[in-house]
C-alpha cells in the first residue's frame, strides 16, 4: 500500500482551492464560466507543480477531448431536436404524455422514458435527445404562469426525473462504458452485473428522480435560455405534423443503432465483417447522423418543408449551442488538468488507509476520484484498477456488487469540474447555486442511494 506524502496533501489542497476559486469567480465576481474555468485550471496545474507549458497542453487536450466527442454529439442532437420541435413532433409527444399522465404523472413518465432511451446511450446524448421533449412538456404544463399553484418550477419537476434516469443507467448498467470497464477489470460476470444493476437502478431512479424533483423544484429555479426555448418548443409549423409513432420511431432510431452495436460486440467475434459494420453504424456520432438524415424526411420533407427552409433551420439551430459548447469544453479542460496532476492517485492512497470493507472501499475510492477529476469514467477506470488487486485476494467478494459500488461512487457530487454540470446549468438556465442544489445534490443522492441498495443486495445474494 503506497505511503501518504506531503505532495499528496498539497495536491488535495490545490484541487480544493481551484474548485473554490471557480465558484467564487462565477458566483461572486459574475465572471463568465468559460473564463473562470480557464483561470482555475491554469492555477491548479501551476500550483500542483506541473510545467507551465504542460498545464496549457493539459487544458487544450481536455477541451479538445470533450468537444471532439460531446461537441459533435451536441451539434447533431441540437439539429435533431430542432427538427423534432419545428415539425410538431415534440408537441405531439408532449400532448400524448400530458394527456395521459397529467401533472402528477409527468415526472414519472419522464423518468421511464429516460430509462428506456438511456439503456444504450451516453448521458450527454440522452440529454440532447430529451431536451426538446422536456421543454415542450414543461411548456404545456406551466402555461404562462411559470410555476404551478404548489410553487414548483415545472422545467425542474419534469427535467430532474429524466436526468436521474439517464445518469443512473450511465453509471450502473451495462452496456455503458463505465460499468463495462469495471466488469472487465474485476473479471465480474456481465449478465449478473446487468441483472443486479437493473435491480439497483429502479429504486434509485424512483427516489432520486420523481420523488426528489417534487422537493427540489420548490427551492430552485430553472429559466431555460429564451433563444433555445423558442427553438425547442416551437408550435407546430407544418399542416400535417408527424404521428406519435413516427416521432418516437425517428428519435429512437439512434438508440436502436447503438443497441445493435452493443449486441454485435457481445455476440460476434472481433474479426466479423458484420460486427465491423455494426460498430460503424452504432458509433454515437454516426448513429445520430443517420437519425438526423432520417429526420430530414420524417420531420421535414414529409411535413411539406422545402430544402432551403431545412438548410436555414439546421443552421439556426446551432446558434444557441455555441456558448454551451465553450463552457462544456472548459469544464473538460479543468478535468484534464486535475487528471494530469495525479490527484486521483493521491486520493486513492488516502482511501486505502481507511480499513473499510471491500464494497465501501470501492465506493469511497470512486467518490474521491470523481470529486477530484469530475469524470465518472475516469473515476470508474481508476477505482477499478485500484480495487482489482484487493478483490483478487478476497475470493468471497461478490465481484458484480463491487463493480456496482464503483459505479455508484463515480456519480457522486457532479460540480464545476464536470462538463455534465455545465451542460445541465446552461440548458436549464440555472445559477451555479441552483445547479448545485438540484443537479449536484441529485447526483450525490443517486450515489448514496445506489450504494445503500448495493449493500442491501449484498445481504441477500
Amino acid at each position: 500500500m503506497p505511503a501518504w506524502t506531503a505532495h499528496d496533501t498539497r495536491l488535495i489542497l490545490c484541487a480544493a482551492g481551484a474548485v473554490a476559486l471557480v465558484v467564487v469567480l462565477v458566483v461572486g465576481a459574475r465572471l463568465h464560466a468559460f473564463l473562470a474555468l480557464m483561470i482555475g485550471s491554469l492555477l491548479m496545474g501551476l500550483l500542483a507543480g506541473e510545467a507551465p507549458n504542460a498545464v496549457a497542453i493539459s487544458f487544450e487536450t481536455g477541451v479538445g477531448g470533450v468537444l471532439g466527442n460531446v461537441g459533435v454529439v451536441l451539434a447533431l442532437g441540437t439539429m435533431l431536436g430542432r427538427l423534432l420541435a419545428d415539425s410538431g413532433g415534440a408537441d405531439r409527444i408532449a400532448e400524448v404524455l400530458v394527456g395521459r399522465s397529467g401533472l402528477r404523472g409527468a415526472p414519472w413518465a419522464m423518468a421511464v422514458i429516460a430509462m428506456l432511451i438511456g439503456i444504450p446511450l451516453f448521458f450527454e446524448i440522452g440529454v440532447v435527445l430529451l431536451i426538446p421533449v422536456i421543454f415542450t412538456v414543461a411548456r404545456r404544463l406551466e402555461g404562462t404562469g411559470g410555476v404551478t399553484a404548489g410553487g414548483r418550477n415545472i422545467p425542474l419537476l419534469v427535467g430532474l426525473p429524466a436526468l436521474a434516469g439517464l445518469s443512473v443507467l450511465h453509471g450502473l448498467v451495462p452496456p455503458h462504458p463505465g460499468p463495462l470497464i469495471a466488469i472487465a477489470a474485476l473479471r465480474a460476470n456481465l449478465g449478473t452485473t446487468l441483472l443486479y444493476g437493473l435491480i439497483v437502478a429502479v429504486p434509485t431512479v424512483v427516489i432520486c428522480g420523481p420523488l426528489f424533483a417534487l422537493v427540489a423544484s420548490r427551492w430552485a429555479v430553472a429559466r431555460p435560455p429564451e433563444a433555445l426555448l423558442a427553438k425547442m418548443t416551437r408550435e407546430t409549423r407544418a399542416e400535417n405534423p408527424p404521428s406519435a409513432a413516427v416521432t418516437l420511431g425517428t428519435i429512437l432510431l439512434p438508440v436502436a443503432l447503438m443497441l445493435v452495436r452493443t449486441v454485435a460486440d457481445l455476440r460476434l467475434g472481433s474479426g466479423s465483417g458484420v460486427r465491423r459494420w455494426c460498430d460503424l453504424i452504432g458509433e454515437p456520432i454516426v448513429a445520430l447522423l443517420i437519425g438526423v438524415l432520417v429526420a430530414l424526411y420524417t420531420f421535414g420533407f414529409a411535413r411539406g418543408i422545402d430544402r432551403r427552409s431545412l438548410g436555414t433551420l439546421l443552421g439556426d439551430s446551432l446558434a444557441p449551442a455555441a456558448s454551451i459548447l465553450l463552457i462544456i469544453g472548459a469544464g473538460g479542460g479543468f478535468k484534464q488538468v486535475l487528471v494530469d496532476s495525479h490527484i486521483g492517485t493521491a486520493l486513492a492512497t488516502a482511501a486505502q488507509h481507511t480499513g473499510l470493507s471491500v464494497l465501501l472501499l470501492a465506493w469511497l475510492v470512486a467518490v474521491l476520484i470523481r470529486l477530484a477529476t469530475g469524470s465518472a469514467t475516469v473515476a470508474t477506470v481508476t477505482a477499478a484498477g485500484i480495487i482489482a488487486p484487493v478483490v483478487a485476494v478476497s475470493p468471497s467478494t461478490n465481484l458484480s456488487l463491487v463493480a456496482l459500488a464503483i459505479g455508484a461512487g463515480s456519480l457522486f457530487l457532479s460540480h464545476v469540474n464536470d462538463a455534465g454540470f455545465w451542460l445541465v446549468n446552461q440548458y436549464f438556465g440555472m445559477s451555479v447555486r441552483d445547479t448545485l442544489l438540484t443537479w449536484s445534490l441529485m447526483e450525490t443522492l443517486i450515489s448514496v442511494v445506489g450504494m445503500a441498495c448495493v449493500l442491501g443486495l449484498s445481504a441477500v445474494v
